[in-house]
């Protein structure tokens, strides 16, 4: 068995949505409020044995893939980890703070969660409009954030081609799946 697997997964279906978050700071009508999450988050942690750093990480989480990006933002601030940067760079990235972004994926240095980013997005297919630029993320075989940050941008700003939007959505989804997996490795 699988405990990092398994926590992982639990927890992703725990905040689940039917689609994903935005590129923006756009909230959609399919999530829940910050109160209902926390008290999601805080009554699935009450049955697992983690630690408060833990517990603040994935209640950041929940909130931010519920597009509640202040409240996600006064937690992860406070997380001193390289992990608590990488979400804070994320939530910033969403608003759109793409300079503060970078300044915390900067802060957040080689996370571990970066190789399996470019690993998962490896196996996935996507579209002409976007193939090009993976490469370029993922050189030299490892997660470039700050190209993403680069991206997003200029594709937000540029492109009215919804095709290419959501498959940035898609690798969003990835890179957030993969960092809450990094939450419960040790």
């Amino acid at each position: 068995m699988n405990l990092t697997n398994d926590l992982t997964v639990s927890f992703l279906e725990l905040i689940s949505t039917p689609d994903c978050p935005g590129l923006g700071p756009g909230i959609r009508n399919t999530v829940e409020k910050p109160s209902e999450l926390n008290a999601k988050v805080r009554d699935w942690s009450n049955t697992r044995d983690l630690n408060a750093e833990l517990i603040d990480l994935l209640r950041s989480a929940a909130l931010l893939w519920h597009d509640h990006l202040d409240a996600s933002h006064s937690i992860s601030q406070s997380i001193p980890s390289a992990t608590g940067s990488f979400l804070h760079g994320i939530m910033h990235r969403r608003e759109p703070d793409y300079g503060n972004s970078k300044y915390w994926f900067h802060r957040a240095g080689t996370h571990p969660a970066y190789a399996e980013i470019s690993k998962q997005i490896l196996t996935q297919p996507f579209g002409g409009d976007v193939s090009p630029n993976l490469n370029s993320l993922m050189e030299p075989g490892e997660w470039d954030p700050f190209g993403f940050v680069d991206l997003v941008s200029r594709e937000l700003a540029d492109s009215a081609d919804q095709s290419v939007i959501e498959e940035l959505q898609r690798i969003q989804e990835i890179e957030f799946q993969c960092l809450v997996r990094s939450f419960f490795e040790v």
